[in-house]
Order: structure tokens, then sequence, then C-alpha cells
């Protein structure tokens, strides 16, 4: 592979605010007591979502979801509704930035994998029962584009804005096109985030692909099974001008295999590449990685092909863990939703979140060092991975810049 540092010019983006809302908790608070416990009470064993009948463990947000506006009718939906829980705790500082910048130089990134698509499966099933569709169903809410949209139409926002959507690594690549939108100068500020929330059209897919658990998931243990599915929004505020704590994303390396439309490399060649480039970007060495977040999505392919990846870059001297037991697997939002929790790991100077599993560690794995007891980050900076369909591979870093 090829270590020379590219052309591109290295700076960081300075996170000014960020939110989630997750099995893992509805807000910040609550987030950092469960992490601190090892524990989600919202990672429940479910029936009615599969339709063989059979239960599945999921991770479900079960705070009040806001309300929608009337002018906005044709973006009501859960996933919206969801995405809004998280945006509504950093409103203030959106609109600040909006007030500084202009509506007109502010960027809307988002991902989503499943956007509307719960509600036009309820849509379905009520025109079964009555022969019409619901007065307020609209194809649109279903459309994946419909989250970047709402996020544009609530805070009335004039800049570029999209919606990305590759599968598990979608809210990932959004800090890519952020970094280059404020890069070019286009814009001087950009919400980024996710949003997926449950529905049975993905809960069905991967039941097919006999890749879901019927059990809480087992990341890198000898008895994994699959995974557990989540739903979740994060939201982040980013820019070139610094912040008040110098946290920042500082690097950002992706890749695209393209091995096998659902399993990934079994080498690792994509995500190594993710990560290696991610390291160029923030200029920094495999040695100052302190923590790295794994997709640890406890499937057979992706903890084998992710532990050997990490093993080939770092051998086992950084602590590695997948927070997937917390949250289940958010799909879309799932990189979005674990940069936050780095956020939260940074920014509190909390314990590196443990690996919860049974304690049966895959001894066929490579021999990555997971962190199983209290442990806080004795490096500088915090890597974390994306691996999606398709093999399209997103890895980020985040810390503090030094500027």
């Amino acid at each position: 592979m090829d270590t020379k540092a590219d052309n591109r010019q290295t700076f960081p983006v300075y996170i000014h605010a960020c939110a989630m809302n997750s099995a893992l908790g509805a807000t910040q608070q609550e987030s950092v007591k469960r992490l601190a416990s090892g524990f989600s009470p919202d990672m429940c064993l479910e029936s009615g979502w599969l339709n063989d009948g059979g239960d599945t463990v999921v991770g479900k947000v079960t705070s009040q979801l806001p309300e929608i506006d009337a002018s906005l009718q044709n973006k009501n939906t859960r996933n919206n509704r969801l995405a809004l829980s998280a945006l509504m705790q950093i409103e203030s500082q959106i609109e600040q930035a909006i007030q500084q910048y202009g509506a007109d130089r502010v960027a809307v990134v988002v991902g989503s994998s499943t956007s509307g698509i719960a509600d036009g499966e309820l849509a379905l099933a009520a025109k079964q029962q009555t022969g019409r569709l619901p007065d307020d169903y609209h194809y649109h809410q279903q459309e994946v584009g419909n989250l970047g949209e709402f996020v544009a139409d609530y805070f009335q926002i004039a800049g570029p804005v999209y919606t990305i959507s590759t599968a598990c690594s979608s809210s990932g690549r959004v800090f890519l096109s952020a970094k280059r939108l404020l890069k070019a100068g286009i814009v001087d500020a950009v919400v980024v985030g996710g949003a997926d929330s449950l529905c049975k059209l993905t809960l069905n897919g991967f039941h097919g692909l006999e890749a879901l658990s019927n059990e809480f998931c087992n990341p890198f243990s000898e008895n994994r099974k699959g995974i557990n599915i989540g739903e979740a929004a994060a939201f982040m505020l980013l820019s070139r001008q610094k912040n008040d704590t110098g946290l920042a994303l500082l690097g950002a390396g992706d890749s695209s295999d393209a091995h096998h439309i659902s399993a990934p490399h079994p080498e690792g060649k994509g995500a190594i590449e993710a990560m290696h480039k991610a390291l160029l970007d923030a200029q920094l060495q495999p040695a100052q990685i302190g923590y790295i977040n794994a997709h640890g999505t406890a499937t057979k392919l992706n903890d084998a092909m992710e532990s050997k990846a990490i093993y080939s870059l770092f051998s086992d001297t950084v602590a590695v863990s997948s927070t997937k037991p917390f949250t289940g697997h958010t799909l879309g939002a799932a990189s979005i939703l674990e940069a936050a929790i780095c956020w939260l790991v940074l920014d509190q100077n909390l314990d590196l979140p443990k690996q919860i599993n049974d304690g049966n560690y895959d001894p066929s794995l490579a021999p990555i060092r997971f962190v199983q007891e209290d442990q806080k980050l004795a490096k500088p900076a915090i890597l974390s991975n994306s691996f999606a369909f398709g093999g399209n591979n997103i890895s980020l870093i985040f810390g503090y810049a030094d500027e």
C-alpha cells in the first residue's frame, strides 16, 4: 500500500455541538450513565417484526418524540421525528450558526438507509384493510432524501442539502462531504447527522441473509450469532472556526473494495485502506490512536475481517470495543451515533466503553486488545469504523486539534 501522504490540505473540522437519541439514551446524560453501567434497558427481545413469527432483539428509542408542524406534512415520519428529537437538543447552536454565516452559507449533509419506510409499511397495511391509503400519507415521506430536506426546511437552511445512502456507512460519509464543502469555501458550517428507524423491511432483509440474532449481540465472541438492529438519530454542527474545546474531526478515510454485495473482504482490504487513509488525513501515526470504536457487528465474517484489519495496522497496542450491544446496529445512523459516543468520551473524559459480550472471545480472531476494565483514553485520538454492503467503508478520527 502506498504510504506517501496525499496532497490534500489537512485541516481540523471543529465540532460545535453534538446530540443523539438511541437505545443508549435520549440525552447525553442518560447515554453517559448507561455507558458507565454497561447496560441499556432499551435493548429488548420483541415479536411482531419478522414475517416468520420469530422473535428478535432490537434497540428501541422509547422516549416521546416531538411533533412535526402541519406545514411539513410530507415530511412527517417517525424517522424525521426521531431526527428532530436529537436536533432540538442543539437547536440554539444551529440557529446561531445561521445568524452568524447566513442561511445560504450553511449546508445539511445527512445519512439514512430507511428514511420513512416504516410509515410506508403502515400506510400499505391500512390500505389492505380500508382499500385506500391514509390521507396523511405521501410517497415523498419514504424517499431517502426526505431526511435532508426535512432538516433544511425545519431550520430554513438555504445552502447545499443532500442525503447520503451507502447502507451502514451512510452517516460516516457525511463527514467527508462536509469537509470538502468547507475546504472548497462553499459554506462556513455544516449540519451533519443521520437517522434510521426500525422497519420490517430491513429486519426481514437481514433475517433473510441469516445475519440477524434472536439473542443479544455478542461482538467478537466465539458464540456470536449476528446483529441486533436498532434505531437512532445523531447530529453534529461542524465548521472550520475553532471552538472553545479544540475537539474536532481530525481525519477521515474511505474505500470501496466491492468484494461482495453483502460480505466484507475476508482479509480486510477495504477496512485497512480506510483506516490508513484516515491516519494520513489526520497526519497521525497508529501509535497516536488511543481507542478504536469498532464496527463490531457480531457477525462471523465482519468480526473476523475487522480484527484482522485492526491488527495489521495497530497490532495489540490499542484498546478496541464495539458499542453495538448498547444501541443495536443502527444501520444508516450507525456512523454518526458511534462518532457521537466517541465525542462523549473525549468531551467528558469518560472511561472507554467496555466490550460487552459473554466473555468467550473467539480464539480464531486476530489478537487485538479489547476494553475489559475501567480505562481512560491514554493517547490523544479515537478512530471509529463503519463498514457497509458492497465494501463501502469509512474510518473517522476524532481528537483535539493543535491549532
